[in-house]
């Protein structure tokens, strides 16, 4: 027995995200063998890409494509798309892909709500436009920046600063780069009784991001290129720890495949030197 392209792509997208309200996506109305999911507001997608890799593989006529795991989203944004190539399809390999990818995709929304962000100072250097940059990043993420302030990028002065806040979420820009786990600010981290838990990360630009904690609160130490808009490591970082997604090692490692990013040409030291 065969099912229309309509009415196969309206049960597969059913199947996939069975309570839209749960999973913070919206199903279009089938058209063409086609249903989109759409993101219901800001957040990251969690999929279990296994799961979705396996109902690809049923039948050539059913597919489902998505963005990229943990890609963060706007409201309205386009997170994947049912779609039935043939006219119908066999109602055995329907139900097959149906049970393979129930419920495998969600988007998990912001959970922190508040952030503060200390700044380092340098010689005779503003940091006007970082800032700017990650308010706007946590504009995208509905993160209210609560307090900005700044000190200087010394262990001391940054340990005191980091003691006075209390927002959800603590951001850190130093004036110059953070180069080793024991440099400037993880060490003030360290000093306002945090813990440092993670130094490097294999995206590019970016590199040079860290992520601690004091007591429950999350500590992400900026790299540099956080003062361009565009895309790099601490977007995905500061998107994942925004929404709750929980980064281990494994985490960090997957990063890698497809973590070489677009270059920033105001990038100080770039990754090819100029001849």
């Amino acid at each position: 027995k065969d099912v229309h392209e309509n009415q196969a792509a309206a049960e597969l997208a059913e199947a996939l995200v069975p309570d839209v309200k749960a999973a913070g996506l919206e199903r279009t109305s089938a058209f063409t063998g086609r249903v989109n999911l759409v993101a219901a507001g800001p957040g990251v997608v969690a999929q279990q890409t296994d799961r979705l890799i396996a109902l690809n593989s049923i039948d050539p006529m059913i597919t489902f494509a998505t963005v990229p795991n943990y890609q963060q989203m706007q409201k309205g944004g386009l997170v994947g798309t049912v779609k039935i190539i043939s006219y119908a399809v066999d109602e055995e390999k329907l139900r097959s892909a149906c049970a393979m990818g129930a419920a495998a995709i969600k988007l998990m929304p912001p959970r922190l709500k508040t952030a503060s962000l200390l700044v380092s100072q340098g010689a005779n250097r503003s940091d006007e436009k970082g800032i700017s940059a990650i308010k706007s990043r946590l504009d995208a993420l509905g993160i209210t920046l609560e307090k900005v302030i700044t000190s200087e990028h010394d262990i001391n002065s940054m340990a005191r600063a980091l003691s006075t806040l209390s927002s959800e979420l603590l951001l850190i820009l130093t004036s110059s780069a953070t180069s080793d786990p024991n440099d400037t600010a993880p060490a003030a981290v360290r000093a306002a009784g945090g813990q440092i838990d993670r130094f490097g990360i294999p995206v590019d630009p970016g590199n040079l991001l860290f992520l601690g904690h004091i007591q429950s609160r999350p500590v992400i130490g900026f790299p540099g290129c956080v003062r361009s808009p565009a895309l790099n490591g601490a977007d995905w970082v500061l998107s994942q720890i925004a929404c709750g997604v929980s980064l281990d090692e494994n985490s960090f490692a997957q990063m890698a495949i497809g973590g070489l990013l677009k270059e920033i040409p105001t990038r100080p030291q770039p990754r090819r030197p100029k001849k």
